[in-house]
Formats: C-alpha cells, structure tokens, sequence
C-alpha cells in the first residue's frame, strides 16, 4: 500500500502474441501494463504461444499453469482473433483451466466478424450462445466475470449475442507524442530529402491490404497535378501476425508496383516500422494523415488516435455505422467511398487546400484524442477491477 491508501492489485495479463513490433493488441498490452504501473497494479505477462503448428493445447495448458503459479488477484485477457492467429482453440480451452476463484476479465479488440468454425450458421451460433458457448471468443466472453469493449459498435454486438453489457474503455495513442515538433519536422523531412516547400502525406500503421493504401497510390497522380510538390511516407510495417513474412514481402513489392505503374514511385517512401519516437517526428513532420481503410475507420484505432494526438489532420473513410466522435469538416475530413481512388483524391485535396479546415481538425482532433490518455485509461482499468476484488481489510 502507498501513502494515499490504494492496495497493490497483481494481474496476470494474457496475450496470444507477445512481439509488439508484430502485433497491435501485443503493443496496447505493453503499454497499459506500463501505465498500470502509476495506480499501482502490477502484471505479469503470460504469453500463449504455440510452440509448433497447432500446439494450442499445450500452450494453453502452460499459461494456465503460469497463471496458477502468479497466484494473481485478478486474470485479464487480451482477445483478438490475430492475437491468437485466428484460433478459436485458446478461447475454449483457458477459462476452464484458470483458478475459479479468481476473477476473469477479457477485453475485446476485435468483435463482429468472425466466428470459429466459420462455417457454422448464424442460427447454430444463436443457440450455442443461449448454451454459454460465444461464436468468435468460445467461453471467454461467458465465462468472464467482466467484459471490455473499445467502441459502442462492439458492446452493441456484445448485448445483442449475449445479453451482457460490457464496459467501454476506449483506446488511446499507439505513439505518444515526443515533443519538439518544429525540430522534428525538419529532421523527418531531411531524412526524406524533401524540398523545403514539399506537401508531405502520411499514412501511419500496420500495411495490410485492408488498410486501403493502394488506393492512396492510386489518388497521388490526381493529387499531385494539384499539388506539385506532395510527397506521401507510408510508416509502418508490413509484417505481422496477420500477415506472415512471406505476404508481407509480396504486398509491399505490389504497393511498390502500383507506384510505379501510375509514375509516383520516386513521391513514395516506404519507411518499415520505426520506432515510436520516428514515428513521432513523422506524425509531427507531415501535413496531413490519410487512412483510407476498407472497411472504414474508427477511435477504437490506435493509429488513428495518435495522428489527432499529434494535431495532424485527418482523411479517414468510415465504417457503414459511423463514428460519433468522427464528423466531417468538425474534427476529420471524411474519404465519402471506401474502396475508391478518386474519393481518396477528393478528400485529401479538399483537406490540402484549405488551411483553416486543417487548423480546424488539428483542434478538434486534439480534443478527442485528450479523452483516451494512457493514464486515464490506466484509472479507469483500476476502478473495473475492484469492483471485481473482495474488500479487503488494511
């Protein structure tokens, strides 16, 4: 116990990837074990890693056993269908294997479009949930005495499936913001070799086909007709869980190819990962971000909170239901068709055009990446868990 009275609380935090250079819930573990730290929780990562092609039962066996030996207060797990290599083995086989009389807590990073097996029908899975037995997380969701959620979407899909109401803890930057943006301005576009009077576009994360890049590829001409001097750094990687060394080589010589073929390729720079500090002075150097996700984006994006963390205005596609917190021409400039080119080309020049429409987002953008701090979020972590916790004497 510190001086103010708050009781340490020991979590065992179990992730299916432990590698945050390839995986975004392994980077979001990381770093709320990091800011639990300031409210005095304390967690031991578990990893459940298998150590060959479809050695989930062992792996599992294993972290249950580490969980066992943590004697934790509190078990909380990190459930997105990549994390687990789109498995549904460890959601069926852990809870049964975790202390009972330990409370369980599971957030959701992904939920709503998977299922395992996928080939069952939607009226099998109804009457498997009313059973106990959840279509995309197996007996996590049940079995858990506590259920987060990043985004309304979610904890809609949540209540509908199952009747539970989940708490919405929603997430923050995947970068912080490094400061000394004047300096980092320069120094990122002279690593770039940028003219002075150069119009840099950034897109920042995981490139994977679903993120749309290619058609940003596809707008530079157009865009670059308007605006001579435009430059666009693709920062991220391209490998991951979800895409595997092999794709991932392939899919960035294809984006390569794209540039080429619509004569861009010498506007284009592929950065890699970098780390958090690179990305940083990318965030700050750029003029604009542009995330034309396939399926639209979202705040439950890390990626795209640090872009409004860094006051750096946003072009973003959205999903069919929308984003309350995302509202065109107020705090992002919304790509109106997903999967299209010339509405990439559209949003992005309307952005690029009009300074005080950038002033503007960079504002409002700011204000709602100011509700999603890491130590905001790390309180809040804190409170769910005691309400978990017996009371516990002094």
């Amino acid at each position: 116990m510190d001086g103010g009275g708050v009781r340490p609380v020991r979590v065992a935090m179990v992730c299916g990837a432990d590698d945050p250079a390839l995986d975004g819930v392994a980077d979001y573990t990381r770093r709320l074990a990091a800011a639990l730290r300031d409210v005095d929780v304390h967690v031991s990562p578990v990893a459940v890693v298998p150590r060959r092609p479809g050695g989930w039962l062992a792996a599992v066996r294993g972290a249950a056993g580490a969980v066992r030996a943590l004697a934790p207060d509190l078990v909380h797990v990190q459930f997105a269908p990549s994390a687990f290599r789109f498995s549904g083995r460890p959601g069926l086989l852990l809870p049964p294997l975790l202390p009972r009389s330990v409370p369980l807590v599971t957030t959701l990073h992904e939920y709503g479009s998977w299922s395992a097996p996928s080939w069952l029908p939607d009226r099998v899975w109804r009457r498997l949930e009313r059973a106990g037995l959840d279509r995309e997380s197996g007996r996590l969701v049940p079995g858990s005495d506590l259920v987060l959620v990043t985004n309304d979407t979610h904890a809609a899909v949540v209540t509908a499936r199952t009747g539970r109401r989940p708490l919405r803890v929603p997430v923050p930057p995947n970068v912080a913001d490094h400061g000394a943006p004047g300096g980092a301005r320069q120094r990122f576009r002279r690593r770039l070799g940028l003219a002075p009077d150069a119009v840099l576009l950034v897109f920042f994360g995981f490139v994977h086909p679903v993120k749309g890049v290619r058609y940003l590829l596809e707008a530079l001409p157009w865009l670059r007709s308007r605006h001579p001097a435009l430059h666009l750094a693709v920062v991220g990687g391209f490998t991951s869980r979800a895409l595997p060394e092999p794709q991932a080589a392939a899919f960035r010589a294809e984006l390569v190819g794209i540039a080429a073929a619509h004569g861009v390729g010498d506007a284009v720079t592929f950065t890699g990962y970098l780390p958090a500090p690179e990305v940083s002075e990318a965030l700050h150097a750029a003029d604009a971000a542009v995330l034309p996700f396939g399926e639209g984006v979202t705040t439950k994006s890390g990626a795209l909170v640090a872009a409004l963390a860094h006051g750096l205005p946003t072009a973003a596609t959205l999903p069919p239901a929308g984003d309350p917190d995302l509202v065109d021409g107020v705090t992002v400039a919304v790509i109106d068709r997903r999967r299209d080119a010339p509405a990439v080309a559209r949003a992005t020049d309307r952005l690029l055009s009009d300074a005080a429409l950038r002033g503007r987002l960079a504002r409002a953008g700011r204000a709602v990446a100011d509700h999603r701090s890491w130590p905001g979020i790390a309180a809040a972590h804190r409170a769910a868990y005691e309400r978990l916790l017996p009371v516990r004497d002094g």
